[in-house]
């Protein structure tokens, strides 16, 4: 296994060991599991290669759950300014 030295601000260290003790780990188990996890969601936010893959990406989106038509737009802006016109938002 390789060994890798890193610079870091004090303050960084003392958040990120509190954090990974808290979650049962050491702080090289730690920084390794963040990385491995970014690195997921870096490949997950690709662009699409062709415009096959952005189809399978819409089909698979609706075999989610959800409505089957989406809202119409006039009711969302009418309940918008309602909430507005009663303060609603800023209860």
């Amino acid at each position: 296994m390789t060994q890798v030295q890193i610079e870091m601000p004090d303050s960084d260290r003392e958040l990120f060991v509190r954090q990974a003790r808290r979650e049962g780990m050491t702080l090289s188990a730690w920084l390794h599991a963040a990385g491995r996890a970014r690195l997921e969601t870096q490949q997950r936010a690709r662009p699409f290669a062709s415009a096959e893959d952005a189809m399978a990406f819409f089909r698979a989106c609706d075999d989610l759950d959800g409505p089957e038509m989406e809202p119409d737009w006039s009711e969302h802006l009418r309940i918008i300014n309602a909430s507005r016109a009663n303060n609603v938002a800023g209860k």
